[in-house]
């Protein structure tokens, strides 16, 4: 006997264990030996992560892939691991160092810090894997790789000398995102812009003549970082900026340095911005760097690592000029104080003129929460313009496709403008630059320091002594190689030639750039070939009123207490159906709850068919059915498997949910028990037609665990046990085929009961719409039927009344005077509902609400037609507005239809 009620917390653990035990998800399984491959590499999450509502979205769809693909009969390697996240990592550890009194890294050298990371890794490390599993990812676990590991380490040093070899990895000299906190460059990725109110300061710059003296004249520029006007190079003004025409190609006299230089014309000043004219601090902002750059300006870096003035001693800052001593006494200050003393050094010389309130958007570190400076410093880059047109063409002859597709736009534009990789970060944690210098500086760049050492001593005819890079390389190097070093590249081993590359890629729109562009070249450059052959990129996961989720603001939903509340089973489902192609997800535990009483539906239906004898009969034949109800029923289900097979194919995952959804509970829960009752529970039914019925719910039962396992594998899984316990072969539910109903459309079943089901249908819709009390039992026209219809409803008689609520039926030529007339399949049904609802008044009451629907569309509209709305308005926001509407939109379709059902309207 079944539970009464469905137990997430009892089931979940117990068929996890099951489906380890049996290798479930094992690829290579030998019944599938000749199967067609299908692979799908996981996005490795941070060892350091805890399953947040991003990765329960991104490994539900690819767990419903791979469930999908699974049952159709492939063989299947869904490729777990994890990242080693670089800076995370070693941020992790060095806090527990210091929550433990115990020395700090640089205390206790590199090789011991190292090994502590080793050893948190060992302990603590990779949490987020059991958390997958509890999510119900159905990955190859016994395949799990880390980017860290022996093989992967060697796939990226074979790649980084490989690059360096063909002249595509350099060394230079240029700007980067600098964390000062943590004294490492980092990615664009890990950068956070956040809006500060600030100040804009105008200082006045004095003009020079050719011989270098004051003319009286200044020109003023306008700031937001005063403590970096002692690095400027040069002050730009817009090409066509006449107030600045005559200025153009002389020169000013740096305050507080003394330095001299040069006004330029370049179009990034922007005439209406400021005072129309900026200074140029090429070594320390990036729009800056390359304006320099266009007009051969000077580099000069005026901070240090960890973001402090750097002026004594600094031979670029001191040539060719005689600062001022208040000036060279800012040495050593952190940049926040010295811009406080650079504005009051500025004042008490009169130089400074305004001082503006500002509101803009500052770069912060996402985990350090400083300030990020553009920092000029050596660091290992990749020239990958080469690699991006590969991955262009590749592409563009679509050997990789996106979905949605407009994401093909922003990846062209991003890799037809694309820029040097910066490869190299300042941290311990992470795979070493193969690079070694002799002391002479001489590089040279090998797999391993036996080979360095061979290559020097081949140079120097001697044995040397080298020291290696202390940098390590960025986390997104090894990422790139992922889809191929998991599967043991560069040895050309058995899972690489079978599944690379791999079919679809499944990750978030925000690291379309940092990874998925990043894994193409890599893949194209290395292997000559596309590591995928679909990319679709999911949206994010938003609060319930479209805010971005925030630890901050305490509005972030947690994927592991919905799954304790409620199962994960009612959370994918969730996630799956609100999965709409370039739409963020609004999330709400509400939304969990509705999905909860889901599986608490089929469930009830379940125990119900098991109340009324409803089992498997091994001997069951589908295609041989005669009952009407049942014939209906299994053509149901064959349009149902089609839809979310063919929603599933395209990527359309909320399509597929909702197609599973309606058939499990509109058509299986609410109509075809019901419809089925009589026959299971009546005393004078025939046995052979209950028989028939039971056999036929029981079958259909089957196929409603295996259409919904990709998205609720615990509750089908348990169901699928639970019905075949009398089965012994009957095997896992997740190693079953995918439903095969084609041949079991019966138009003739599907025109009969489907007129009767759509009949009591709109007799329900329009009780609602003009409020009929609940228990009042109402009578129904049929008008202008043929002998067709008459006969199909007095078939029916008995079910239309008890399930419309109606207390007669009748047939006339004409619909009675004041009556909702409703349009089923082509015949008119009327309900004369004088007496019953006052229909003047809810003609006047829908007008009403029809008069306010439209009035919100008209206001939305409004707002969605402001140019200057759309472009200021966050994008939530907008959203929002387009959510109201469509709700507004489809309200205002429900109201007309409603207007339109009464006489004379």
């Amino acid at each position: 006997m079944m539970d009464k009620t469905f137990e997430p917390a009892s089931v979940e653990a117990r068929i996890s264990a099951a489906w380890e035990e049996a290798g479930a998800f094992r690829a290579g399984r030998p019944e599938r030996a000749g199967a067609p491959p299908y692979c799908i590499v996981i996005p490795p999450p941070n060892v350091t992560g805890s399953l947040h509502m991003g990765h329960a979205l991104n490994n539900t769809l690819q767990d419903v892939l791979c469930r999908f693909e699974r049952m159709r009969g492939k063989d299947v390697l869904w490729q777990p691991g994890t990242d080693h996240a670089g800076i995370a990592t070693q941020m992790v550890v060095e806090r527990r160092m210091a929550e433990a009194r115990e020395p700090g890294r640089r205390e206790i050298g590199r090789a011991a810090f190292v090994e502590k990371v080793w050893a948190w890794k060992a302990e603590s490390g990779g949490a987020i894997v059991n958390q997958l599993k509890r999510l119900g990812a159905s990955c190859d676990w016994s395949r799990e790789r880390f980017t860290m590991d022996e093989g992967l380490s060697r796939a990226v040093l074979k790649t980084f000398v490989e690059l360096h070899r063909q002249g595509l990895i350099y060394r230079d000299k240029r700007l980067v995102n600098w964390d000062p906190k943590f004294q490492t460059a980092i990615s664009d990725l890990e950068v956070q812009q956040v809006e500060v109110k600030g100040h804009l300061w105008h200082f006045d710059y004095p003009v020079v003549d050719d011989a270098g003296n004051e003319t009286g004249a200044v020109i003023t520029v306008a700031t937001t970082r005063p403590e970096t006007m002692l690095g400027d190079t040069g002050v730009a003004v817009h090409p066509e900026d006449a107030r600045y025409t005559a200025l153009v190609g002389k020169r000013v006299r740096l305050p507080l340095v003394g330095r001299l230089i040069p006004i330029v014309a370049d179009e990034y000043s922007d005439p209406e911005k400021g005072t129309g004219a900026v200074k140029i601090t090429p070594a320390h902002d990036f729009n800056d760097f390359e304006v320099g750059r266009r007009h051969g300006l000077g580099l000069i870096n005026i901070l240090d690592a960890e973001g402090r003035m750097l002026l004594d001693g600094n031979a670029a800052f001191l040539e060719g000029t005689s600062p001022e001593p208040e000036a060279l006494a800012l040495h050593g200050r952190d940049r926040t104080q010295a811009r406080k003393d650079v504005v009051a050094l500025m004042e008490a010389r009169g130089r400074l003129r305004t001082i503006e309130p500002n509101t803009h958007t500052v770069p912060h570190g996402d985990r350090s929460g400083v300030v990020i400076e553009p920092y000029l410093t050596d660091q290992w880059y990749v020239n990958v313009k080469p690699l991006a047109e590969r991955a262009l063409q590749a592409v563009r002859d679509g050997q990789t496709k996106f979905v949605p597709e407009n994401y093909e736009k922003i990846f062209f534009q991003w890799l037809n403008n694309i820029e040097p990789w910066c490869i190299s970060r300042q941290l311990w944690w992470g795979h070493q630059i193969p690079v070694w210098y002799d002391e002479a500086g001489g590089i040279f760049v090998a797999e391993s320091e036996d080979e360095a050492l061979a290559q020097a001593a081949a140079k120097h005819g001697r044995p040397v002594t080298l020291t290696r890079d202390a940098d390590v390389l960025d986390t997104w190097f090894s990422s790139a190689l992922w889809p191929f070093s998991t599967l043991g590249w560069p040895d050309s081993t058995p899972e690489l030639a079978r599944f690379y590359p791999t079919n679809t890629l499944v990750t978030g729109k925000d690291i379309l750039f940092f990874w998925v562009a990043r894994m193409m070249m890599m893949g194209l450059h290395l292997t000559d070939r596309a590591p995928f052959d679909t990319v679709y990129l999911h949206t994010l996961v938003r609060d319930a009123s479209g805010a971005k989720m925030s630890k901050s603001k305490g509005n972030v939903v947690d994927p592991l207490e919905l799954i304790e509340k409620m199962g994960a089973d009612a959370l994918r489902f969730t996630l799956c159906a609100l999965a709409v192609q370039g739409r963020d997800i609004k999330l709400s535990e509400d939304r969990v709850k509705d999905y909860r009483n889901f599986t608490t539906k089929l469930w009830n239906a379940a125990r119900f068919a098991e109340l009324n004898g409803c089992r498997l009969d091994p001997a069951f034949d589908p295609r041989a059915v005669t009952g009407a109800i049942n014939r209906w029923a299994l053509t149901e289900a064959a349009r149902a498997v089609d839809e979310v097979t063919a929603a599933l194919e395209a990527f359309r995952f909320n399509d597929a949910a909702s197609a599973a959804y309606r058939f499990v509970w509109n058509i299986f829960c609410d109509w075809y028990l019901e419809l089925a009752k009589p026959v299971l529970q009546g005393e004078s039914v025939d046995p052979a037609v209950r028989a028939e019925t039971q056999a036929s719910v029981a079958f259909l039962i089957d196929q409603v665990a295996k259409l919904l396992h990709p998205f609720m594998p615990f509750l089908t899984e348990e169901l699928w046990a639970i019905k075949g316990a009398d089965l012994p072969e009957r095997g896992l539910l997740t190693l079953s085929s995918w439903p095969e109903l084609a041949g079991l459309t019966d138009t003739a079943a599907e025109a009969e009961v489907g007129f009767v089901v759509d009949l009591v249908s709109q007799i329900r819709s329009a009780r609602s719409e003009t409020n009929v009390p609940a228990a009042a039992q109402i009578p129904l026209v049929m008008v202008g039927s043929d002998s067709e219809v008459r006969a199909r409803v007095e078939a029916w008689r008995d079910t239309l009344l008890r399930l419309a609520r109606l207390s007669e039926i009748t047939f006339a030529e004409t619909p009675p005077k004041n009556s909702v007339q409703l349009l089923v399949r082509g015949s008119v049904a009327a309900l004369p509902l004088e007496g019953v609802v006052d229909l003047a008044a809810e003609v006047a009451r829908l007008r009403k609400e029809q008069g306010k629907a439209e009035g919100e569309i008209k206001k939305i509209d409004a707002k969605l037609g402001n140019a200057d709305f759309v472009a200021r308005a966050p994008e939530e926001i907008i959203e929002e507005n387009r959510e109201r509407r469509e709700t507004q939109a489809a309200l205002l379709a429900k109201i007309e239809e409603a207007l339109a059902r009464l006489s004379g309207d």
